[in-house]
């Protein structure tokens, strides 16, 4: 597949977005609770978070698909959604694409791409040099005739990209574009669009459930539960600092046991669960003898080949393992329970015995 070309088209002026008490409610369901939410001009922002958690109400909403009950929303200096007004989405400089692509079936690929443009004063000369360049941009360069039947799932979402660009928006939205196509695929197209959003200067709002496409593509990641913002930050402090259990848990873990703190020392703590004991980081903070709930990044364990008495390694038995390219992942069962994604670069055996190493930095204590 033809990778995105080099760029000619100019650099867009970014926008600001604010989003202040929005509240929707589905009957008696808060899709948005009092929600705050600023995106700076230029950034990719990905909000994440599971179904319900109200990233599509908001980006919907942002988009002037859906209107708020109440809260306001501004664009810069200017207010677009608020008490009497809700402008139109074709008057708010912006653009979407869609999880299911939403193509004309009756229009090819060039008439998709040229509609953004129908509704903006631009000569014809300059929508015919304007569409091919965003074909092209998007590596369809030679298939405008072409219908979307007659194109791949993956094409036909270039199709989309290409016409959310075209029009030159202050603001790209993306509704979860990536979900309907293969892992090969969507990784190239999520490289491809984090490219393509960077170089024409866009501030990019990105929905989706996915944790992994949620770090690579951000440079800022909200994780949303239950219509509220749950923390706002960088892909590493998200990782790293998460602020509550729930964003640790919907970040990715490999395993989790309960236990009671026995020391604090600093911001690292030392579990007790059972015989075992686990120095682990502070997920909030604690006291001794407090009833804590400890989450394990799966960077946190390793399969170790020195037997140690060190507290953060114990003895548990292979249940299964995976090949990753870079090594081998293992599931163990231990003491702690059974644990998810044990790395090791060599594979041990379905039912060997085997020393696991924690990494304290990498494991998080919440109380319960």
């Amino acid at each position: 597949m033809e990778a995105i070309g080099e760029s000619t088209m100019n650099k867009v002026q970014p926008q600001r977005v604010e989003v202040r008490g929005a509240q929707k409610n589905y009957g008696s369901l808060a899709a948005l609770d009092n929600f705050d939410l600023t995106i700076e001009p230029g950034t990719f922002t990905v909000l994440l978070g599971p179904s319900g958690s109200g990233k599509s109400t908001l980006i919907r909403s942002i988009a002037g698909i859906e209107r708020l009950d109440s809260g306001t929303i501004s664009f810069g200096t200017q207010p677009i959604s608020g008490p009497g007004l809700h402008l139109p989405p074709e008057k708010r400089d912006l653009a979407m694409v869609f999880q299911d692509y939403a193509l004309w079936p009756h229009m090819s690929a060039y008439e998709n791409v040229e509609y953004a443009l129908r509704r903006r004063k631009v000569s014809s000369a300059e929508v015919a040099n304007r569409v091919n360049e965003a074909l092209e941009r998007v590596g369809l360069a030679g298939k405008g005739a072409n219908y979307p039947f007659q194109l791949s799932g993956g094409e036909q979402q270039r199709v989309a990209l290409a016409r959310a660009i075209v029009a030159r928006p202050s603001l790209l939205l993306f509704d979860e574009p990536l979900s309907n196509l293969d892992a090969d695929l969507r990784e190239r197209l999520r490289v491809e669009i984090a490219t393509l959003t960077r170089e024409i200067g866009a501030t990019a709002l990105y929905i989706t459930h996915d944790q992994s496409e949620a770090f690579a593509l951000a440079d800022t990641i909200g994780v949303l539960r239950s219509g509220k913002l749950q923390q706002l930050d960088t892909p590493e402090n998200i990782y790293q600092k998460p602020a509550n259990r729930f964003v640790a848990a919907f970040t990715g873990i490999s395993g989790s046991f309960q236990g009671t703190v026995e020391s604090v020392d600093g911001e690292e703590v030392t579990v007790r669960s059972g015989q075992a004991q686990i120095r682990c980081r502070m997920g909030s903070p604690l006291n001794v003898g407090e009833s804590v709930e400890v989450l394990l990044r799966p960077s946190a364990t390793s399969i170790s080949t020195h037997p140690s008495d060190d507290h953060n390694s114990f003895t548990g038995q292979v249940l299964d393992l995976a090949y990753r390219g870079r090594g081998y992942e293992h599931v163990i069962e231990c003491e702690l329970g059974v644990i998810s994604s044990v790395f090791a670069v060599t594979a041990a055996k379905r039912g060997d015995k085997v020393r696991v190493r924690i990494d304290p930095r990498n494991c998080l204590a919440f109380p319960l």
